[in-house]
């Protein structure tokens, strides 16, 4: 409902996606999926509600693993500049069709029904994911690649502290 409250406090950026990695490893490798992990060290200390970015984290690299058909490849990729960090994760699945790219933030909107069912899916996780990256003053979102699958795109603003108004820790 976007009514959450959020959090914010001063955390390393690469911890909380390395705690990401670690927590859905054993699914990968349920799936012999290869989880990949690219990204440097120097990666900077960010301000937000980390237990919610990693929830959002959760959800893009669990899509992952659930629409990467079993043996696929999972990259998770980051980086920064001036005043930005962001993330990506890049897959080997199913893909998401071009003209659908809008639509998969949509409450309940799903690109494989089918595997949705399966699994148990709501089709709500983007849909809170990108509320919270968006309460962030982020964006979420595909970005183009070569080859099938599909690569997701988080980016984060860079803050030293937090916002006037908001809870602190």
């Amino acid at each position: 409902s976007g009514r959450a409250e959020i959090k914010m406090t001063r955390f390393p950026f690469r911890e909380a996606i390395d705690a990401v990695c670690r927590a859905v490893d054993l699914d990968a490798q349920n799936h012999s999926h290869t989880l990949v992990r690219a990204y440097g060290c120097h990666l900077p200390m960010i301000v937000g509600d980390r237990n919610r970015l990693e929830q959002v984290m959760m959800n893009v690299i669990g899509n992952a693993i659930k629409y990467t058909p079993d043996g696929g490849t999972i990259r998770v990729s980051a980086g920064s500049g001036a005043s930005k960090v962001w993330m990506e994760v890049l897959d080997n699945g199913i893909g998401i069709p071009r003209q659908d790219w809008n639509r998969i933030f949509d409450r309940f909107y799903r690109v494989d029904k089918a595997r949705s069912r399966e699994s148990g899916g709501t089709g709500l996780g983007l849909s809170i994911a990108r509320e919270i990256v968006l309460r962030h003053g982020g964006t979420i979102g595909p970005v183009e690649h070569e080859g099938k699958g599909t690569t997701i795109r988080i980016t984060l603003p860079i803050r030293q502290a937090a916002q006037a108004g908001e809870h602190h820790e």
